[in-house]
């Protein structure tokens, strides 16, 4: 058995919440100081380590093992997890914005993430035309991970804005905010018409949270009024609170690459916390501090997991679960 030859798209979630956690961290400036600020650098660098290493070895697996990124691109469910490679470059980028950086190569970066979150979206929400088959929307296929590839493009103004690029930045949000409620629906749909997603698929109902969040701080550098983005975080605290009720389930699974999916919401939620506490007063900002020390801990114990699953052949391993059936992209 080749290791490599299991490195799913997936994997481009640890930068997302590395670099989701760096941001967080940024958000804390204003109440922890210089310390927060240097957290937030440390892992904005293990993030980009994270995705040299990754991009290397998914080269190196495209070139050695073409037929598994195929069946991932055929997947029902994997294929939307190719989206988490230019999210990645967006969060990256927008790391080196908070941080100052607003160069040529940060531009760069930026841009190729977005364009390329805009291509994979336009890929995915055309297979849906196929209907049940040739690889189209089927509700086995109908997990939370939808919301990746189709509502993340709601990240492109939090570097875009910053970068100049207002009117794209806008026109990408709105393309974000044009699926988040149909992906929604989707999803609740098919809770009730075929129950739930596989068993290790579960952490991944956290992504409900992460829509809200990030659109949250994404109105406030719209400079929208502050109740619009105090709604949008009541939406994440609900879902937050929903989700929870999944927690000891999630605890009780063998760690797999899917409890990644906690990560960068939960770093979403606490920014957002963390901002509108420089705005609603010191209780706000105290939850904020307090979810952002939940958030590392839940982010230093995926790390932990993830090392040790890579050092027993745990993790870069066969779906433990029967794969759905792919069908031709």
């Amino acid at each position: 058995m080749t290791p490599l030859k299991f490195l799913y798209p997936g994997w481009f979630a640890v930068v997302m919440g590395l670099a989701g956690l760096s941001l967080a961290w940024h958000r804390a400036v204003p109440a922890m100081g210089p310390a927060a600020a240097a957290t937030s650098a440390i892992l904005g660098g293990l993030a980009a380590l994270v995705f040299v290493v990754l991009v290397a070895a998914a080269a190196q697996r495209a070139v050695q093992h073409p037929e598994a990124w195929r069946e991932d691109l055929r997947h029902p469910v994997r294929h939307a997890f190719v989206a988490t490679l230019p999210i990645s470059l967006i969060l990256l980028a927008t790391v080196a914005v908070a941080h100052g950086e607003r160069g040529l190569f940060v531009q760069a970066v930026w841009w190729l993430g977005a364009l390329a979150q805009l291509a994979v979206t336009v890929w995915v929400v055309a297979r849906w035309w196929r209907g049940n088959v040739a690889g189209g929307l089927v509700w086995p296929g109908v997990t939370p991970a939808l919301f990746i590839p189709v509502v993340g493009n709601v990240l492109v103004p939090l570097a875009g804005l910053p970068l100049g690029a207002t009117v794209w930045s806008a026109a990408q949000l709105g393309a974000g905010v044009l699926f988040w409620p149909v992906v929604t629906v989707l999803v609740l749909v098919r809770l009730a018409a075929s129950g739930s997603w596989p068993e290790r698929l579960q952490p991944a109902a956290f992504i409900f949270i992460a829509p809200p969040a990030v659109l949250g701080l994404v109105a406030l550098q719209f400079a929208a009024p502050l109740p619009l983005a105090a709604a949008l975080w009541g939406m994440a605290l609900v879902s937050l609170l929903w989700c929870s009720a999944l927690v000891r389930r999630i605890a009780a699974l063998p760690f797999g690459l899917p409890h990644w999916a906690l990560s960068f919401p939960l770093a979403a939620f606490s920014a957002l916390t963390l901002r509108l506490g420089e705005e609603a007063g010191p209780a706000m900002a105290m939850l904020g501090v307090a979810l952002l020390a939940l958030t590392s801990l839940v982010v230093a114990g995926l790390t932990l997991a993830t090392l040790r699953g890579l050092r027993n052949g745990s993790l870069l391993a066969p779906e433990p679960v029967a794969a759905l059936q792919p069908a031709s992209p």
